[in-house]
């Protein structure tokens, strides 16, 4: 649509019109020449002697274009816009990590799928996790994976589209045998460092005990709430196992405690994707949406329609006065 910036401008075009009235034209004395016979001459001449100021004469291409002009200008010192459609753009207000533990020990063969097959845990995290990033549309989301160490596979993103994929081509032990639990939260959060976003959330899934971190879980929960990131955590080994295959509840409940997060645990595919459901609940998608509308400026058109019609007139007035003053050719003119 079209809109005046400043439409209250054009409340002065009456001035001129309140100048001519109020305000008393111009007077000044002048020397004359005083004849005797004035009268006559004023007679002969057909013209009315009057007292006060000599008003030149306007002429009507002056009267019409005078008001013209004024409106012209004033109407483009209102500036005159065109705006368009509004435009609106979509900022997620959450970032989102998710980490998982791809240790040998997820290759295990011991979860049980709602068909009631059993199957790797990495196919069942593989399975739930995709399902649980298809939900959080809203929110950018980052992908560590971790063994030995922690390798960050997709840093945040809204293409949801690549994370999908890389969930789906993760594998036990292609970042190594072991787990390093209290690293990856460390990787997370120098990823969070370049975040702006309100809120950071990151999502730990682990099957075993931190055997490979040079920082541990618990200095590394510290940190983590330092810097504003809450931790969930979910467990989905076996907690009586052995080794490095048994699962710290104990640690993954302190990390979670410390940041302000919650503890979970899955003992099969239909409890794993119950976790992930609380936690969508919990965290649902946050996200602000801008909107502004693009202007375009036009005051340039009723200006530049002013100033050519003052040229276009000046120039005519100045081809026709030099016509009406040139020489007289042979042959024109009475005999």
């Amino acid at each position: 649509m079209y809109q005046l910036d400043y439409p209250w401008l054009l409340a002065v075009l009456p001035l001129p019109l309140l100048v001519w009235w109020l305000v008393p034209a111009y007077r000044e004395e002048t020397a004359s020449v005083r004849i005797p016979f004035f009268d006559e001459v004023a007679e002969a001449a057909g013209l009315v002697p009057t007292q006060g100021s000599v008003v030149p004469r306007k002429t009507w291409a002056q009267i019409l274009l005078a008001p013209i002009c004024w409106v012209l200008v004033v109407l483009a010192l209102a500036r005159p816009q065109y705006v368009e459609p509004p435009i609106e753009k979509t900022e997620p207000q959450r970032d989102l990590m998710l980490s998982l533990d791809l240790s040998q020990s997820m290759d295990t063969r011991d979860f049980r799928s709602p068909d009631g097959q059993m199957e790797t845990r990495v196919a069942a995290v593989r399975q739930v996790v995709a399902d649980f990033v298809k939900r959080r549309r809203g929110d950018r989301i980052g992908l560590i994976a971790f063994g030995d160490a922690p390798y960050p596979l997709v840093p945040f993103t809204l293409d949801h589209a690549t994370v999908e994929t890389m969930i789906e081509g993760t594998l036990p032990e292609m970042a190594g045998p072991r787990t390093a639990l209290g690293d990856s939260i460390g990787l997370a959060i120098k990823m969070f460092a370049e975040s702006k976003a309100p809120e950071k959330v990151l999502v730990v899934l682990t099957d075993g005990n931190d055997t490979a971190s040079k920082m541990p879980p618990d200095r590394a929960a510290d940190i983590a709430k330092q810097n504003g990131i809450v931790v969930h955590t979910v467990g989905i080994g076996d907690p009586d196992a052995t080794g490095e295959d048994k699962l710290d509840v104990a640690a993954l409940q302190g990390i979670a405690a410390a940041t302000g997060g919650r503890y979970f645990f899955g003992e099969d595919q239909n409890q794993l994707a119950e976790v992930y459901a609380t936690l969508d609940r919990i965290t649902p998608t946050k996200q602000t949406t801008l909107s502004w509308r693009p202007r375009i400026e036009l005051f340039h058109y009723p200006l530049g329609a002013a100033l050519l019609l003052l040229i276009a007139y000046h120039l005519i007035t100045w081809l026709w006065t030099g016509w009406r003053r040139r020489p007289a050719q042979p042959g024109e003119g009475g005999a």
